[in-house]
């Protein structure tokens, strides 16, 4: 069974680009940790924890040929992939930033903004946005772009009075998340 590490690979490139954004470039090692469905869904398999694992460890040699090494330990259903300071530098140096993404961070990271000011941040990078209020959920909103462009994450908002916060979906992890 060939098995299609792109999703994993390029989600990995996407966590790693955001944190660069919010937090500055250092050559460091990370620590990133998915749970099995997650993981799952990426590989579009239905792996059992330790079929996962031993499927990770080419995932890791595939990753150490194409950008730096990744070692993956695991306990139980949750994996963590331990990010070397190559991949990060690998990431920094070949994987050009997000344009929404610096001015979404940018925006959302002010004091006292409101949700038309996120609004305008995505309607200005397409006229195809998804916008929801959320009832009964943690987080108060749903935004996201209908055709994947410039990205396909779902973005769950939460206010918090003076200022707001975010977390970034895939679409299959949002629908385990409301279901």
């Amino acid at each position: 069974m060939d098995i299609d590490y792109s999703s994993l690979k390029n989600n990995i490139f996407d966590v790693v680009a955001e944190g660069q954004i919010k937090l500055g470039y250092h050559r460091e090692e990370i620590r990133m940790y998915y749970p099995l469905t997650s993981l799952n869904n990426f590989l579009h398999t239905r792996f059992n924890d330790e079929e996962m694992y031993r499927e990770l460890q080419n995932f890791a040699g595939y990753m150490g040929d194409c950008a730096g090494k990744i070692s993956i330990s695991r306990n139980k259903s949750r994996f963590c992939f331990n990010l070397s300071a190559d991949l990060v530098e690998y990431v920094h140096t070949n994987v050009e930033q997000s344009e929404f993404l610096v001015e979404f961070i940018n925006t959302i990271a002010k004091h006292h903004i409101v949700i038309e000011d996120l609004l305008a941040v995505f309607r200005k990078y397409s006229d195809k946005i998804y916008f929801e209020k959320i009832e009964g959920s943690e987080f108060d909103y749903l935004i996201y772009f209908v055709d994947g462009k410039p990205d396909n994450y779902r973005y769950c908002i939460t206010d918090e009075g003076c200022h707001m916060t975010y977390h970034r979906f895939t679409e299959d992890d949002f629908r385990e998340i409301v279901s």
